[in-house]
Order: C-alpha cells, then sequence, then structure tokens
C-alpha cells in the first residue's frame, strides 16, 4: 500500500512534465493566472530584456539523437550557442509596471535580441475574465538600445503601443549625416527609462530558482517550460 504523501518515482514525475510542456499546459497557466490583472484594463508598462544563463555541464554521457530524427517542436540547436560567456541561453522578457512576467521567448546566446523583439510582445496574451479577446497589446514598452531598430518602432506604432527606446549611437549619427532627409529623433522619456529596472529585479527573482539559474535542461521547450512555471509561482506570489 502506497501512502499519498509520498513522492512519485522521478521517472514519472519527468515523464509527465515533459508531456505537460509539449502541450503548452505550462504557457497557458502563465497566461490564465494573469487574468485578473487585466480585469477593466490593459497593462499600461510592459518592460522587456534579456539574460544570458549556462548550461550545466553533463555529469554523464548522454546518448545522442539519431541522425535524421528531429521534433518540429524542438528547435535543433535547442536554444543552445556560443556567446562571449561561452555556451549559453539567453531568456527574452516582458514583464509589467510590477515585475510579474508576461511572457518568455527561450533562444541561444548569440541571437541578436532585434530579432526576437516583435515575436515577444506577440507572445503576450492576457485572458479577460469575462467575454472578450485577451489584451494582447499592452498600453506602453520600455526596453534598451538592443530593441532600438526602425522595424520594431514602426511595428510599435502600426499596432497603437506607445514605446520609450533609446536611440543608439550610430543610428543617431547615421540619421543626422543624412540631414532634413534624416526625420526627427524618436521620442525619448528619461523618467519613464527609469522605470525599466523593474525588468532586472523580475529577473533576479527569476534567478532565485536553481533550475533558472543554471540550465539543467537539455530540451528548449523544457526550459522554457520550466521559465513559465516559476513564472506562474512569482505571479502567485504577489496575488
Amino acid at each position: 500500500m502506497t501512502c499519498p504523501n509520498a513522492t512519485a518515482p522521478w521517472q514519472t514525475l519527468y515523464t509527465r512534465f515533459r508531456r505537460y510542456a509539449l502541450a503548452g499546459m505550462f504557457t497557458r497557466a502563465l497566461q490564465q493566472i494573469q487574468a485578473p490583472s487585466g480585469r477593466g484594463r490593459r497593462h499600461r508598462l510592459a518592460r522587456s530584456d534579456r539574460l544570458h544563463h549556462r548550461p550545466c555541464p553533463p555529469t554523464r554521457r548522454r546518448h545522442r539523437p539519431k541522425k535524421g530524427i528531429h521534433r518540429p517542436d524542438e528547435p535543433d540547436d535547442h536554444a543552445l550557442g556560443r556567446s562571449r560567456g561561452g555556451l549559453t541561453t539567453k531568456i527574452h522578457l516582458a514583464c509589467d509596471g510590477r515585475g510579474r512576467p508576461l511572457a518568455v521567448l527561450v533562444t541561444p546566446g548569440q541571437r541578436h535580441d532585434s530579432i526576437c523583439a516583435r515575436p515577444l510582445p506577440e507572445r503576450i496574451r492576457v485572458p479577460r475574465t469575462g467575454p472578450g479577446r485577451p489584451r494582447c497589446r499592452p498600453g506602453h514598452v520600455i526596453a534598451d538600445k538592443a530593441y532600438s531598430s526602425r522595424g520594431f518602432r514602426a511595428y510599435l506604432r502600426k499596432q497603437g503601443i506607445a514605446h520609450t527606446i533609446p536611440e543608439k549611437t550610430d543610428q543617431q549619427r547615421h540619421r543626422q549625416n543624412r540631414g532634413s532627409r534624416g526625420g526627427r529623433p524618436p521620442g525619448f522619456d528619461r523618467e519613464i527609462y527609469r522605470r525599466r529596472n523593474v525588468v532586472e529585479r523580475c529577473f533576479n527573482r527569476l534567478k532565485g530558482f536553481r533550475g533558472i539559474a543554471t540550465r539543467y535542461d537539455k530540451t528548449a521547450t523544457s526550459y522554457e517550460a520550466a521559465v513559465s512555471l516559476a513564472s506562474s509561482l512569482l505571479w502567485a506570489r504577489s496575488v
């Protein structure tokens, strides 16, 4: 007879976690826990940033998958790439004004932030408590220079999203060299930009989870599910 409070075997826990991760249940759970916060209004501020994480070196030899076998829901590189810090994984995060995660995206460490500037806000889906479509557009986006590109700014303007993103030095020089054809400089409010440190504090809370600070998962799907699960726990603590 098994005690109901006994912990299940790790193989059972891993199989169930992997099944839920492939089904996207952790992402949907993160979205559902955000529903009470979006009642009656949109998120006024959304911060975007990224953080590098180094994977844990394996303690034993792992069996490599056979050549020619590829899962459609898993990237070929497993979100692992070579950067200045070695083999790293980058977490792109968007949080609200209270430092609670809204959407996460995992990419290789060498992937430039501007490539993920548009897919990250497109993952924001805050369900409504009543009928209606989920809220997908924040009222304002704050990001650093890594997200400063003409394409991303045009995308935010098309979506009707205000933004505070500093302009890069080379972009300023290029615009000034063109003279009147360079157009006006983008609007920038230093007081609003100071509030971007909220996403840094959100990263610090995520790094309190050992499995997030150091990547132990081999696949990108499992690691992103773990980040979504940790984000849901941060939301539960703030309620």
